[in-house]
């Protein structure tokens, strides 16, 4: 019998064996080590090839588009970006048109990088593709979980 208040452990082993937040968070957990890994020689992490190739689009995307892409609050992009800014691979420049925004650009340099970043990005998800029975449903399921509201406080 447990005390009151008490979860029982089977509660946990319920939770531990069938939370999709949890199983999603290992998940993404372990991509990201994989990516890592893989991108350390280039001096990048996975979230920070993820932003660089955010920014690798015709015209600079203001910091709130980018943050929407990479489902990130503006500050904790702008913290990102200040790392990548420092190492000369990207620009925060004021928006000409509305002077409150932010145009982020991506530098020569960062294009460069991102340029033999790719083809190792690449190798890897092609691995991790081939590993997974439905790749494609995966990717569509994950983005039916963004269209979900969030819970109201």
């Amino acid at each position: 019998m447990s005390k009151p208040g008490m979860l029982p452990y089977e509660t946990t082993i319920l939770v531990r064996d069938s939370c999709l937040c949890l199983h999603v968070q290992r998940a993404a957990r372990a991509l990201a080590r994989r990516f890592d890994d893989a991108l350390r020689p280039l001096g990048l992490t996975n979230g920070q090839f993820s932003l660089l190739m955010s920014l690798n689009r015709p015209h600079p995307p203001a910091i709130g588009q980018v943050a929407e892409v990479l489902a990130m609050d503006r500050t904790t992009l702008t913290a990102a970006l200040k790392s990548l800014e420092r190492r000369g691979l990207v620009t925060i420049e004021c928006n000409p048109a509305d002077k409150r925004s932010r145009l982020l650009h991506l530098t020569n340099d960062g294009r460069a990088l991102l340029a033999r970043a790719f083809p190792v990005w690449k190798q890897h998800h092609a691995e991790i593709d081939a590993a997974l029975q439905d790749a494609d449903r995966l990717r569509g399921d994950l983005n039916q979980v963004l269209a979900l509201r969030p819970v109201p406080v």
